[in-house]
């Protein structure tokens, strides 16, 4: 049976640290879909110690004006003094195709961090990915592997990545184009 609500893709999106529980509840429920459910990484829950000190980002579907539903997700903590780094980025299935989602997620994860003292931002990224990282100005420093598949360690360029410093509202973004 065809269900429209389903088959709907939001065009427009905010994108913003997660105050709610239900957004910090919808962004380690997309973090355990992609990273156990999809990609087998590990058992039933992602989790670790980084969740305790770390700020979880999401993108969040509108509806009108109302926020439907957690579609992507980051999270980015401070290692030491003036040195961040953002992991676990995840945009749900069906939105993937959108465009925007991840290069959002990322535009926020590494703007807010500048505006909080940031000098270096680093991420473990797999080496699908790469490729988007590198169009986002970001450089790969070497390679390594990671839960058992291939990762690049890279390092984004701050000049590209203004600082923000109202992560709490967030921006909002659209629908890439067909």
């Amino acid at each position: 049976m065809f269900d429209p609500f389903k088959a709907f893709v939001a065009s427009e999106f905010q994108v913003k640290y997660a105050t709610e529980a239900w957004e910090r509840a919808g962004a380690a429920a997309l973090r355990r879909d992609v990273f156990c459910r999809e990609q087998g990484l590990f058992g039933s829950d992602d989790r670790d110690d980084l969740d305790a000190v770390a700020t979880p980002i999401v993108a969040l579907s509108l509806l009108g004006v109302a926020a439907g539903a957690v579609v992507g997700t980051v999270r980015i903590h401070e290692e030491s003094p003036a040195v961040w780094w953002g992991s676990r980025l995840a945009v749900a299935e069906d939105y993937r195709k959108v465009g925007a989602l991840g290069a959002s997620l990322i535009r926020l994860a590494v703007s807010s961090a500048h505006a909080r003292g940031c000098t270096c931002f680093f991420a473990h990224v797999q080496s699908q990915n790469v490729p988007l990282f590198h169009r986002l100005h970001w450089r790969s420093i070497g390679e390594c592997d990671l839960h058992g598949r291939p990762h690049h360690h890279m390092e984004a360029d701050l000049a590209f990545y203004p600082p923000f410093p109202k992560p709490e509202d967030g921006f909002l973004t659209l629908r890439r184009a067909a």
